[in-house]
């Protein structure tokens, strides 16, 4: 490699890797959160098709898989110039109304152009022009996260209209100990999200890429690309996993955790990611019969479908990943 790379560039870009895998998963769970609020407010706005709530959280959506995005690139990058990807991120801080979110919303960003600037600036008197580059793309979008927010800033937030109807017997089944168990599937959930991102991103490491066989050098593939590929296909799938759990804990009047349990793990090679994810998916399935049984129990059938749905899904990833680790 033309460039000489030192850990601590690595470090120093692994650190946006964690800022990225922050800011997604705050300004996710955030969007995830807007139903919470739009019914925690003005009566009024339940009878509008849309509200300032929709539209701000369709907009944090968005940000959301951008910020995603920026992380795989950065992880991309990282495993090109021969370094390890992290899977650590720093901790989310969600609030609990649309001021809150943009002001929480503008100070990520500003720590996210100073870290940027000092990249582009390292990755220059290194003459790491790619870097360089793709740092340049991620600092002017991160430039427009931040006028977007900084324009929220100025939202006035509506009152709570305290609820005079007293809280119904139904309601009495979402108790501590069920949202902590809902809370156990939100932080599978990311621990997949970050696991098969990063593992994604290696598996397009050139390295893995290179053709061993005529057969591979032929079709143009290997076995690190067809997972490659299987793995995007499962991150996306894990995300839209996430935000049905966390809207329907916030829509209980409960709080989503912003910590993946257990901690993802990547492996090495190929054959590594599918054992990793094999046994992932697994210990998922177990854990979203058990909460099917439990809101079963509890008479809670709109968290027991969403749980049924979810599952069917999460057998198909681990019989897909079944194939390869027989």
């Amino acid at each position: 490699m033309a460039v000489k790379i030192t850990p601590d560039y690595i470090d120093l870009l692994n650190k946006a890797v964690e800022r990225e895998f922050s800011v997604s998963l705050q300004y996710f769970l955030q969007h995830a959160k807007m139903e919470k609020l739009v019914r925690r407010t003005i009566p009024e706005n339940i009878l509008l098709d849309k509200t300032t709530y929709d539209a701000v959280g369709k907009i944090l959506k968005e940000i959301a898989i951008q910020e995603m995005k920026h992380a795989a690139s950065i992880m991309e990058r990282i495993y090109y110039l021969g370094g390890q990807a992290t899977t650590k991120g720093g901790k989310p801080i969600v609030g609990d109304s649309i001021s809150e979110f943009a002001k929480l919303g503008v100070t990520a960003e500003e720590e996210a152009l100073v870290l940027y600037r000092q990249i582009i600036e390292t990755a220059a008197k290194m003459g790491d022009w790619e870097t360089r580059e793709l740092f340049e793309k991620i600092y002017g979008e991160e430039e427009g996260h931040l006028f977007k927010f900084q324009e929220y800033t100025k939202f006035q937030d509506e009152k709570e209209t305290p609820s005079q109807v007293p809280l119904p017997d139904w309601r009495k089944i979402y108790t501590d100990d069920y949202f902590a168990l809902l809370n156990k599937a939100v932080a599978a959930e990311i621990t997949g999200v970050i696991q098969y991102t990063n593992q994604h991103e290696k598996a397009a490491f050139l390295e893995l890429r290179m053709k061993n066989t005529p057969l591979e050098t032929v079709t143009g593939t290997n076995k690190a690309d067809v997972v490659s590929k299987i793995l995007k296909d499962v991150f996306m799938q894990e995300m839209e996993h996430l935000e049905k759990i966390s809207e329907r804990i916030y829509l209980l009047e409960g709080e989503a955790t912003v910590k993946p349990d257990p901690l993802p793990v990547v492996g090495e090679t190929a054959q590594d990611f599918l054992v990793f994810d094999h046994a992932l998916e697994s210990q998922a399935i177990q854990l979203y019969r058990q909460i099917i049984a439990e809101a079963l129990k509890r008479g809670d059938t709109t968290t027991r479908r969403i749980f049924e749905d979810i599952v069917i899904q999460e057998e198909d990833h681990f019989w897909t990943f079944d194939d390869f680790v027989k």
